[in-house]
């Protein structure tokens, strides 16, 4: 959806990766290319081919607006919206705890 457009990655220690996404999965680990690192100093930066960056390492992200606006709008258009697996689930009866059953009882 969001890749291969430009992002910046702010992390905890407050250095900053900025160019191309390449990949992100469940646990915001981050893939980019031609990255530009720059120090938490903001006094030395570097050139890279890649970067991997671990999820657990990220203060914040900084996406453009139309970039964010373009994922809500594919979103919808696949059906995968708010509410969608939660919604799936209470039609399966699992929801608030429940067994898995359906109303009408027996497997599936």
């Amino acid at each position: 959806m969001a890749q291969n457009h430009p992002i910046l990655v702010e992390l905890k220690n407050r250095e900053t990766y900025n160019r191309h996404l390449v990949s992100c999965d469940n646990w915001m680990n981050i893939s980019l290319c031609e990255v530009t690192c720059t120090s938490r100093d903001r006094d030395k930066f570097w050139q890279m081919p890649e970067c991997y960056i671990r999820g657990s390492t990220i203060k914040c992200l900084s996406i453009l607006d139309k970039i964010i606006d373009m994922v809500k709008e594919e979103v919808v258009a696949k059906g995968r919206g708010c509410g969608g697996l939660q919604q799936q689930k209470w039609q399966k009866g699992q929801g608030l705890g429940g067994s898995g059953q359906s109303v009408f009882g027996g497997r599936g």
